[in-house]
């Protein structure tokens, strides 16, 4: 047995041993144990957003198409991680000597040698923050061509779209790319993550056809506001991890960043329900919960980078913005944005990116408010939400060419939860199961 015992011994030290995976130094790293924890949390944090989004959106969507919008969420976890491992760390944050576009591809493939010999977190740390950013951008888009697309041709533009959207800007910008050269700035994600997904979804939107032409009688309504009220919070609890994280560190940065991310919610929910009072005549729970994403999604870009006064102009500015692009310019063009994606995430990233050049002070450790870098955040969001709009015409358009987009209208009429993954959220004789989920049509029934 003892010599077993050693041979097992001595089979598992030749057989792990991480330095032939991965060229990590671990003695020359200056951690700091507290930057580090709070970068744990953080990830945490961020992670747990998905799957606040996907009760935010399934809440939204009617009941016989719940757990399609769920799962075209969850998916995104499993897909975009496994991207990330392979190379997308590597085509954002790897040399940028092989491409205009992207980091070098072999730089950190699989994860490799991302050693942060001078920084306080583990490079593996801030890899795996990073990789949350990738997995929730893509999942954005979902609420806006929702009740439309089949799951496989959503996997494959997902896919495509991370590499020829997200990952050139998170390399442009965050990963010392041209962007970031000419002076662009985004502390958390205003144009990385919520221009990208939000003008990337309006460009779905537009390239498929309205659902009214697929179902005529179609109904709109939430099926479980209680739901919407669950992503919300959950979504509300994580973006303190997505804007306090993305100081890298448990710093004074971090703590601006934390409380200009609830200032912002807070005034946006807040100006929301007066706006909605006063235009619709009642305050709905509905609407306080998409104010305060509005709010979240325009201070995003800018949380670190002002003073708590500016995160309360900014929230105060991030209402009216969408409401209005969501009552008047929404149903003027005839869009369908299901779920608002464009107007709260495309429109409120870009706000927030802007008012980076008005609200900015330098004392923050960011740019300095001024006409020069007004000018630069403006052509820096104009690029971002032309490019990816265009790309994600394209590729919806080109992807429809070798398999159809849109479900049958059998999977339409019959649901697509059974019909594409053959599950249902609720049972026939469930209160959510009945014919009128929605309380306020039982009332009217009666």
């Amino acid at each position: 047995p003892d010599s077993a015992w050693a041979a097992l011994r001595s089979w598992h030290r030749n057989f792990v041993r991480l330095d032939d995976l991965v060229s990590v130094n671990f003695n020359t790293m200056a951690l700091s144990a507290g930057d580090t924890a709070w970068m744990l949390m953080s990830c945490g944090l961020v992670n747990l957003m998905t799957p606040g989004l996907a009760f935010f959106y399934g809440g939204l969507v009617r009941q016989q198409n719940v757990l399609t919008m769920i799962m075209q969420n969850y998916v995104s976890m499993g897909l975009m991680t496994i991207c990330w491992i392979v190379w997308g760390y590597s085509l954002c944050f790897g040399e940028n000597k092989t491409s205009y576009i992207w980091g070098n591809p072999t730089s950190h493939a699989m994860l490799s040698g991302i050693e942060n010999d001078d920084g306080s977190i583990p490079g593996t740390v801030f890899a795996a923050f990073q990789g949350m950013f990738a997995v929730i951008t893509p999942a954005l888009m979902t609420g806006a061509f929702a009740d439309r697309v089949m799951f496989r041709p959503y996997l494959l533009f997902i896919l495509l779209w991370i590499h020829l959207v997200y990952y050139p800007f998170c390399h442009w910008i965050w990963g010392g790319g041209w962007m970031y050269d000419e002076g662009v700035w985004d502390f958390a994600g205003g144009i990385v993550v919520h221009c990208t997904a939000g003008f990337g979804a309006l460009a779905v939107v537009m390239a498929l056809p309205h659902r009214k032409k697929l179902e005529p009688e179609l109904d709109t309504d939430p099926h479980n506001i209680p739901f919407v009220a669950l992503g919300t919070a959950l979504l509300w609890f994580g973006w303190f991890g997505f804007n306090g994280g993305s100081a890298l560190g448990a710093n004074e940065q971090a703590g601006y960043a934390l409380i200009n991310t609830e200032i912002s919610a807070s005034c946006a929910l807040f100006v929301w329900l007066m706006i909605e009072w006063a235009h619709k005549g009642k305050p709905t729970l509905v609407g306080a919960c998409v104010g305060a994403i509005a709010g979240l999604a325009t201070v995003t870009p800018a949380a670190g980078f002002v003073y708590p006064w500016a995160a309360m102009v900014i929230g105060i500015l991030a209402a009216p913005w969408c409401y209005f692009l969501i009552e008047v310019v929404k149903n003027k063009f005839d869009l369908d944005d299901a779920l608002d994606v464009f107007a709260v995430h495309g429109m409120g990233g870009y706000l927030g990116t802007i008012l980076i050049g008005i609200l900015a002070d330098e004392r923050m450790g960011g740019p300095d408010a001024s006409g020069e870098q007004f000018w630069k955040q403006l052509w820096g969001a104009t690029f971002c939400a032309v490019y990816a709009f265009v790309v994600s015409f394209a590729l919806i358009k080109i992807i429809n060419l070798f398999m159809p987009v849109l479900p049958p209208q059998s999977a339409l009429s019959e649901g697509l939860d059974t019909s594409i993954h053959g599950e249902k959220a609720y049972k026939e004789n469930s209160q959510n199961g009945t014919e009128y989920a929605n309380p306020l049509k039982a009332a009217s029934a009666v």
